[in-house]
């Protein structure tokens, strides 16, 4: 199997938003390799943020049954719960990296989740947090 790879919310959004043009189209690929390849990964809450964001936040929602059936099979993705160790952990990070609580909580996930690399809008592309490496898989190559 390839590396796993934890995906942000904004990444799966993207793949969901009619709107989204180029972003969408390179999430939609980035998303099927790594559907092909079973080394996609994520957790609940970025399952919770995409639900939320698709239905109530962008320009043209999708449905809600269309977002529920997303997540359910995402779900297949989340292979670790988010415990109280993956907050604390959460919580040095920010100290750590200086970023967000949330931010650092995706990280704190793809690091119990084995992966070595994030795919993220939101951080800083190229710098590694926790052993895991940011990648922006929607910028211009």
């Amino acid at each position: 199997m390839s590396e796993l790879v934890f995906v942000d919310s904004n990444i799966l959004i993207y793949a969901h938003d009619a709107d989204a043009g180029r972003k969408r189209d390179r999430a939609v690929a980035k998303l099927r390799e790594l559907w092909e390849s079973g080394s996609g990964r994520m957790s609940v809450q970025v399952l919770q943020e995409f639900y939320v964001n698709v239905t109530r936040k962008i320009a043209t929602p999708v449905a809600q049954s269309t977002a529920r059936e997303a997540v359910s099979s995402y779900g297949a993705w989340v292979r670790e719960p988010t415990t109280p160790t993956t907050v604390t952990r959460a919580i040095d990070i920010v100290a750590l990296a200086q970023i967000a609580f949330w931010d650092a909580l995706i990280v704190a996930s793809a690091e119990h989740a084995g992966a070595t690399t994030l795919y993220s809008e939101d951080l800083g592309a190229g710098q590694t947090i926790a052993g895991v490496t940011i990648v922006n898989p929607l910028a211009d190559a």
